[in-house]
């Protein structure tokens, strides 16, 4: 069993470049377009050249809002995404996006638990 912490984080922005501008002003951090998608990734710590952290810290991911109730969402590491939303949705919680493959990285799924906060799970490859 791994630790089951936090690996990753979106923030969803209004405007994207205002705000990547505010936080690479604000903490230095570095952001990165995604070739296959509007994304853009945030590098908090260094990483090598798999994309993974050279030192302790969380990296994230910036993307364009859709609704205006998006919020920061948090990627939890889990063993088996399938196994885990099994889980969610016994101790009475929901899936909300269903397991999705991210091309050579691994899988995650979107869920709420029964107060109706939203997370991520996160599988590696």
């Amino acid at each position: 069993m791994g630790d089951h912490t936090v690996v990753h984080f979106e923030i969803p922005a209004n405007d994207v470049e205002k705000l990547k501008k505010f936080y690479a002003d604000l903490f230095g951090w570095k952001f990165q377009g995604v070739q296959f998608m509007p994304y853009w990734t945030i590098q908090t710590v260094p990483v090598d050249e798999q994309g993974m952290p050279l030192r302790p810290g969380v990296n994230g991911g910036m993307y364009k809002k859709e609704s205006p109730d998006m919020k920061t969402v948090n990627y939890i590491s889990v063993e088996s995404v399938d196994e885990y939303e099994e889980k969610i949705k016994a101790l009475g919680g929901k899936i909300i996006v269903p397991k999705q493959e991210i091309p050579n990285i691994g899988w995650s799924a979107l869920a709420v638990d029964p107060e109706g906060n939203m997370f991520g799970i996160f599988q590696s490859k």
